[in-house]
């Protein structure tokens, strides 16, 4: 057995984030289906997931630049990017037999580590949860990088950070409610505080007191007990500890210990209640109350909960984000500020997106702006009123695209559509609503990004428990998902209609042009910020000066695997003159290949390219 790290330094820190990530990769749907305070909206295990993957990535880019530095070389942006799948220090190659304390005898500083664990969790938090677990681990921070006399890589360092993240979590909800993470998080942090032994000893005592808290949080929460189901964020913070066990102990917990149901009376006979989805599905589409009631058991306003979801970053004093809590209390709910140090994630569900927004604007600089609509059937709006019911459609395809004029074009075609913000993916909430608004009882949903991959099946699973019939193919790109869609009859069984599309969207290659925003290792070669760089099928194929000259030299090379359509999806900033010079190019080098152009707006990169 490889050794295990027997002190808190910075190999630890990385081999935690990876197996947390891990963890949660492996319960990210079974969290999705229990999600159901304070939104049923089926995304705590993919914004958890999320969170971590940023912190996993930001500590990674530590040990990248640490590595980078002392072999001689100055570190490059955009260096083996961590994707959450590959192991930390050998771990994958020895599966659950604990990791290594690092490979090199020498290291970052764990100051350095934790550091860059807790700004990547706060600037890629998600939702509720993913926003209380980056304040937890910033909590966390704050102890093993003070700087003081003593020492806190033992045991010792390790109670306080676990009772310093739970108290910082606590006091950056304005609300706080027993029966979710945050009970949770106090629990480990009790239990962590009167254990013996070592920094695995802790772990184990922390972990063992979450399970424990997580298992009664029914008892506390009207909501969860009549759902059936423990708290996801809490169910999602007992993943994390496990893997903060198999850190220090290479044993990662048995998952069978992990309570999901509330009680074994709502699981069928025979079957086993620790199953990931032992009867999950049937507990949480059960009514969370009747129409007038909240999701805690209290009788609902007229107008019901709110209907927006608002989450930015924000760039603020601390007088400032004081005034912007009372303000953002006043408007709304589920009201979380975390960060410090002029840097905060604000999260709030507000009826006026607008005046969240404004607030923000008014007490510093607001970015990443992201307003989620949780939709008229969701259960966080129920008491809405009556409505004319509208009978359901036999069939809908619902897509991601990246700009304004993609939009249109799948509208036109009869898609509902997600509008994906250059560098702000939609979440798997947003993809649930839609399906929603298709209503339709069969859906194809098309995520048009690689990167969606787990947020779209996040959002498949959680629609399915709703009863429609979901079919996810797997685009990358939104030529892709025009070939897909070419070809979609809504008249012919689905899965001939499912069968068809994934034919054709496989059958497309597709490429980007885009500016390089800063000097990165590519896989061909090092390019400058702003450099032009062609990409075909997500790799860097072609760095230019010229966006017409790159744009060509890809379409040439991809036309020389052989083609009969070739599709440009223009954004904003591509030049007046490269869709008529390419379809020039076209026409005099490859005949029968025909041409077809369509405006993106504003769509991040320059141009899209796809081959049929």
């Amino acid at each position: 057995m490889p050794q295990v790290p027997q002190r808190l330094d910075a190999s630890a820190v990385r081999a935690w984030c990876g197996l947390a990530l891990r963890a949660l990769g492996r319960a990210r749907e079974e969290i999705d289906a229990i999600n159901v305070y304070p939104v049923a909206d089926g995304d705590t295990g993919t914004n958890l997931y999320l969170t971590v993957e940023s912190a996993a990535a930001a500590v990674e880019a530590v040990f990248a630049g640490h590595a980078a530095l002392a072999g001689g070389k100055e570190p490059l942006d955009g260096q083996e990017p961590f994707d959450g799948r590959e192991a930390l220090d050998g771990h994958e190659a020895v599966a659950g037999q604990g990791v290594s304390p690092g490979r090199a005898p020498e290291g970052p500083a764990l100051a350095d580590a934790v550091h860059a664990m807790a700004h990547g969790a706060l600037i890629g938090a998600r939702g509720n949860s993913g926003t209380i677990l980056a304040q937890l681990l910033r909590g966390m921070a704050q102890v093993l990088a003070a700087d003081s006399d003593a020492t806190h890589t033992d045991e010792q360092g390790l109670r306080l950070a676990l009772r310093r993240a739970a108290d910082s979590a606590r006091q950056a909800v304005v609300h706080p409610v027993e029966g979710t993470v945050l009970t949770v998080a106090s629990a480990a942090a009790d239990a962590a505080t009167d254990a013996e032994g070592d920094c695995g000893a802790v772990a184990r005592a922390a972990y063992e007191g979450a399970r424990a808290a997580l298992a009664a949080t029914p008892g506390q929460l009207a909501v969860l007990e009549r759902a059936g189901v423990v708290d996801a964020g809490g169910r999602g913070l007992v993943a994390v500890l496990g893997a903060l066990v198999e850190t220090f102990t290479g044993e990662a917990p048995a998952a069978s210990a992990v309570p999901v149901l509330a009680g074994h009376a709502r699981v069928g006979a025979g079957s086993d209640p620790t199953a990931p989805h032992a009867r999950v599905d049937a507990a949480v589409t059960e009514p969370l109350g009747e129409v007038g009631e909240c999701a805690d058991g209290t009788p609902a306003p007229d107008e019901g909960g709110p209907a927006f979801e608002v989450i930015y970053l924000l760039e603020a004093e601390d007088a400032a984000v004081t005034r912007l809590r009372d303000r953002l209390d006043a408007l709304g709910d589920s009201l979380v500020v975390v960060g410090g140090d002029g840097l905060w994630n604000v999260h709030v569900h507000v009826d006026d997106a607008g005046a969240a927004v404004e607030a923000g604007v008014e007490a510093g600089r607001p970015y990443r702006i992201r307003i989620t609509h949780f939709g008229l059937d969701d259960a966080h709006t129920t008491g809405a009123g009556s409505r004319p019911v509208r009978e359901r459609a036999q069939r809908a395809v619902v897509a991601v695209v990246p700009g304004e004029g993609l939009a249109g074009l799948y509208t036109e075609a009869g898609a509902t559509t997600v509008l994906a913000r250059p560098g702000e993916p939609p979440a798997s909430g947003e993809l649930v609503e839609a399906v929603r608004r298709a209503h339709a009882r069969e859906v194809v949903l098309l995520p048009n990004d690689a990167e969606l991959r787990h947020t779209a099946a996040a959002a498949a699973e959680q629609a399915r428990t709703e009863g429609v019939r979901v079919a996810l193919i797997p685009t990358r790109s939104a030529v892709q998902g025009i070939a897909a869609l070419a070809v979609h009859e809504p008249g012919r069984r689905f899965d001939e209609d499912v069968v068809a599309m994934t034919s054709a969207a496989g059958a497309t290659r597709y490429a980007e042009v885009e500016v390089a925003e800063r000097q990165s290792w590519t896989m061909a070669g090092i390019c400058q910020a702003g450099d032009i760089l062609g990409l075909i099928e997500g790799d860097v194929a072609v760095i230019g000066s010229d966006v017409t000259a790159t744009a060509e030299a890809v379409l040439n090379r991809m036309l020389a695997a052989g083609g009969e359509m070739v599709t440009l999806v223009l954004g904003d900033e591509a030049p007046d003159t490269i869709a008529a010079h390419l379809e020039s190019r076209v026409r005099e080098s490859y005949l029968a290949v025909d041409t077809v152009v369509y405006r993106g707006g504003r769509q991040g990169a320059l141009l899209l390219i796809g081959v049929e």
